[in-house]
């Protein structure tokens, strides 16, 4: 049998119950994906608040990398990035070929998964499914905040910390992470 997307088995497959010595066998399956999560040439919309984050989060990454090498123990004050070379980052950020993220479903909700997305305490055993169509939907994505924003304010975002960059991305009125609860209020 051969399967179109490559599967990560995560922790391990059997463990020892209650200290009894037997060896209790535990499963996992791979997240059953519908149609939208198969084909659609966009990340679906159940998953955009993780695709968003995930964006966040190496878009920090990337630039945080680039001001430490910048900022050396010898060098005066602290001066930022030029346009430039922001620019260049964050472009080689959205190019980068996402393999480390993938989708995982933990009590029947799929999520994205991979850095900078902890969801807080990981089941025992899970299955996530990485490649496939998920690299090419984060770095649209991503190419797309760029546009949507622009290099200038992503950077200064940035300079403000992680947490104002996501609320930059992600939060607002029309943002991926709008909270539920308000989408239904402004529904009403």
């Amino acid at each position: 049998m051969r399967l179109s997307l490559p599967l990560l088995l995560l922790l391990g497959t059997w463990a020892a119950p209650r200290g009894l010595g037997e060896k209790a066998w535990l499963s996992a399956t791979a997240p059953q994906l519908d149609e939208e999560e198969k084909y659609s040439a966009h990340m679906p919309a159940h998953l955009r608040c993780d695709a968003c984050r995930a964006v966040s989060f190496q878009m920090w990454q990337h630039l945080a990398k680039a001001e430490a090498k910048l900022h050396h123990p010898d060098s005066w004050g602290t001066q930022g990035l030029s346009e430039s070379i922001y620019t260049d980052i964050l472009d080689r950020c959205c190019s980068q070929n996402w393999q480390d993220y993938g989708v995982q479903e933990v009590n029947q909700v799929k999520h994205l998964t991979g850095p900078g997305l902890s969801k807080g305490t990981e089941p025992s055993i899970s299955v996530m499914i990485t490649g496939g169509p998920w690299p090419i939907r984060l770095s649209e994505t991503c190419f797309h905040y760029l546009g949507e924003f622009g290099e200038d304010q992503i950077y200064k975002a940035h300079q403000q910390g992680q947490g104002a960059l996501e609320a930059l991305l992600c939060g607002g009125s029309q943002g991926a992470c709008l909270d539920k609860e308000t989408a239904t209020r402004k529904e009403l």
